[in-house]
């Protein structure tokens, strides 16, 4: 008797598979499609000079920070390959689902495209699970997506995200981190990843309070890009006459949003107007 799924042209490994893990699930029907399984590449690195990683445009800077409410992450529009700037107008943070948001930096290609896999992987289980994950569980499996793209990472294609979100069971906010073999940290408050990360954590650090509402975060993260720019050549300012922004979103209890671009556009006017008075930025209070 001819298998079903023969019959309508499928293979009959969709049928069998039952994971409520999307990358599992590729990894029984096309393996070779997942990043970190792409092995030609990883062969490739090793024959070449300092590994592959020149091939390729890095993201970079990354920044988030809880607020009472929620969290924001923010990330600059800047790719750059070597010392050339490879794209001025680049999206490095997205909504992972309704209510968590991840950005990248690193490899820029494989990061869009882990993001994209961590989307569907996280869309996969509430579909076969009926619930969602928990945000820990959500940072737990980007961990685990991280741990397969080792091979790539030992070859100079690193890729390190920021995934931030709303806690339905807490509560609250909370940020986690990774390092590029797939550890994974919570931080308290803020964090920032990238090659910016020294300059704009250490502006949000004179920055932050922990009473800030929504538009407080928004400022302090667009202010700590802006900062990050001054020191770092790979971290992009905002580019006023070509009105290229930020990318920001929140997370909270009524779920992720974008903020807009003409919003960004006021927080930056208002930034550019006060360093004219003040061209390091605002100062904190000595005590």
């Amino acid at each position: 008797m001819t298998d079903k799924s023969e019959q309508i042209g499928i293979s009959s490994t969709y049928l069998r598979a039952s994971t409520s893990s999307f990358t599992e699930f590729v990894r029984l029907i096309a393996p070779e499609a997942l990043p970190g399984a792409r092995l030609q590449a990883g062969q490739l690195g090793a024959q070449l000079p300092g590994g592959a990683g020149h091939l390729t445009a890095h993201a970079t800077t990354i920044v988030a920070l809880c607020y009472d409410g929620g969290v924001v992450m923010a990330g600059d529009r800047r790719a750059t390959a070597g010392s050339m700037i490879a794209q001025n107008d680049i999206e490095k943070v997205f909504a992972a689902d309704e209510y968590s948001v991840v950005g990248m930096a690193g490899a820029a290609g494989i990061g869009i495209e882990l993001i994209g896999l961590f989307q569907l992987e996280l869309e996969h289980y509430e579909k076969i699970e009926g619930a969602p994950l928990s945000l820990v569980g959500k940072a737990n499996r980007l961990a685990s997506m991280l741990r397969q793209n080792l091979g790539l990472a030992m070859q100079g294609l690193a890729v390190v995200p920021l995934f931030a979100g709303w806690d339905e069971a807490e509560h609250r906010g909370r940020i986690f981190s990774y390092d590029p073999v797939g550890g994974r940290y919570e931080e308290r408050a803020y964090h920032s990843i990238g090659s910016g990360s020294v300059f704009a954590k250490s502006s949000l650090k004179k920055l932050y309070r922990a009473e800030f509402g929504a538009d407080d975060a928004v400022m302090a993260a667009v202010q700590s890009l802006y900062d990050a720019a001054e020191d770092d050549s790979a971290t992009g300012g905002p580019d006023q006459a070509r009105q290229i922004y930020p990318v920001v979103w929140t997370a909270d209890a009524e779920g992720v949003r974008r903020i807009g671009e003409d919003r960004i556009g006021q927080v930056v006017d208002e930034i550019v107007a006060a360093r004219r008075a003040r061209p390091d930025g605002p100062a904190a209070p000595v005590l």
